[in-house]
């Protein structure tokens, strides 16, 4: 799979991205269909509002207490006989997963949808070390045969339609495995079946599963998943050695936490009651090796943070995304990261560091409107992370703009100089120019640049009070 490192800075990818009408008219079709169904079956719900405090609160509290929950997980994963290892960061999960494959043998593995691996990039790291990876999930299908990248949390292939996903089937399946059907349509069931066939040998065949995970609870060790097809299920049971790669943020403490979740993210999610697959394995059992990674990669660097730590709360509902204005447009691709949308925009920085022009520019890809909040099941305040960001995007190396606000702050805070700065630009009215010189340029390129009145208000209001004197 190709790779995020190197994507322009936002505003050039989503210029890219607004300008392709066929992308815009499949996000918004799909994203207004699943933002309808999330409204009707959360509507539904009485005691909404306190099933999101309590999630946010579950979260808060683990977070605060996440040295004693890791080490409580990894007691429980290896009573139960599985193996525990621990990455600081991709290049060391990625060592690590890929000694495991090859302490097996074996040179291809099944994949369950793992936003986690994505994020490491672990497919390329695999496959520099001679062993193919096959995607199950069938929107991450989609994307891996058509050489693509995952634009959506939930739907990864959004930004796809049923007769590009025919096209994509039709040439790319035979590559990979087993070809797709003679006469393929693109009547949904006919490309599920195809993708159905084509995997069902792949299955049969793989030695080895790699899989992320929605859920750890540490009071059992128990790792929960939560699918739509039962291709993870497939995943994490036939292979005789899984590997379970999960960030670190995601854990609940206990079996009645979890409860609270199950009700929260299908509901988010893709607008169901109840998730219709949702599968728990507890260490090794019935002869299957068990190793579970557990990944920080920048986690304990957000959870430092004051402000930005809330987006560890994140369960990857997706439901920010189906509500954006920004992301319905420009859609994921734009974003940069394997975690587009607005909790993209705030993780991803948080997550790499502000470490060049795409990072810096993730914050400013919101209008601030605040409907990412409001449909948040564990109540992120986005807005208040972006701004935040924004304000640290200021501070490291933006001088010009530092020192326009420290003029600012020296004018505004003393009424003469005020009085000055006022009466000095109505003067030099006359020569206000179009576009702003240098640095400032970019503002004015979609602004007008605004002409100073002839009189301040201040000196009209002490004219107007003189001659009201005199009269």
């Amino acid at each position: 799979m190709a790779t995020f490192v190197g994507m322009p800075a936002f505003p050039e990818a989503s210029a890219r991205a607004v300008g392709d009408a066929q992308l815009r008219h499949n996000l918004r079709k799909a994203t207004q269909t699943i933002r309808a169904k999330r409204a009707a079956v959360v509507g539904e719900q009485p005691d909404w509002a306190e099933l999101r405090a309590a999630g946010a609160a579950i979260k808060d509290r683990t977070l605060r207490h996440l040295d004693v929950y890791l080490e409580r997980l990894e007691s429980a994963v290896t009573a139960a006989g599985g193996h525990v290892h621990w990455a600081e960061d991709a290049a060391e999960a990625n060592r690590i997963v890929v000694d495991l494959v090859r302490a097996t043998g074996e040179t291809e593995v099944v994949k369950v949808k793992s936003m986690a691996t994505q994020e490491l990039e672990l497919n390329s790291a695999l496959a520099a070390a001679g062993v193919r990876a096959y995607e199950t999930d069938l929107a991450e299908l989609i994307v891996q045969l058509g050489d693509d990248l995952p634009s959506h949390i939930l739907v990864p292939a959004i930004h796809r339609n049923r007769a590009e996903i025919r096209e994509i089937f039709r040439g790319r399946m035979a590559s990979w495995g087993r070809p797709a059907p003679e006469g393929l349509t693109d009547d949904p069931r006919a490309l599920a079946e195809a993708a159905r066939l084509h995997l069902r040998e792949r299955f049969l065949r793989a030695r080895v599963g790699i899989s992320g995970a929605n859920f750890a609870v540490a009071e059992t060790g128990t790792l929960v998943l939560l699918e739509s097809e039962g291709n993870g299920r497939m995943c994490v049971t036939l292979p005789e050695t899984l590997i379970s790669v999960v960030g670190i943020e995601k854990i609940v403490p206990t079996w009645r936490d979890l409860e609270v979740f199950l009700q929260l993210l299908p509901r988010s999610s893709t607008g169901e009651r109840m998730n219709p697959y949702t599968s728990t394995w507890t260490g090794a059992s019935e002869g299957q090796e068990f190793h579970l990674v557990l990944v920080d990669n920048g986690r304990t660097s957000v959870l430092a943070d004051r402000v930005g730590r809330q987006a560890l709360r994140c369960i990857r509902c997706s439901a920010c995304l189906n509500v954006c204005p920004v992301y319905e447009r420009a859609g994921g691709h734009a974003y940069g990261s394997v975690y587009p949308g607005p909790i993209g925009a705030i993780l991803t920085p948080q997550l790499r560091g502000l470490t060049g022009p795409l990072e810096e520019s993730l914050p400013y890809a919101s209008t601030l409107c605040g409907a990412c909040y409001e449909v948040c099941p564990v109540a992120i305040n986005i807005p208040e992370v972006l701004l935040d960001l924004r304000a640290k995007v200021v501070a490291k190396d933006h001088r010009v703009e530092r020192l326009a606000m420290a003029a600012a702050r020296r004018v505004l805070d003393d009424p003469r100089w005020l009085a000055l700065a006022q009466r000095t630009a109505g003067r030099l009215r006359r020569w206000t120019p179009r576009r702003l010189p240098g640095p400032l340029s970019a503002w004015s390129d979609t602004r007008e640049v605004p002409v100073p009145p002839r009189e301040s208000f201040r000196d009209w209001w002490a004219r107007r009070a003189d001659e009201e004197g005199d009269r």
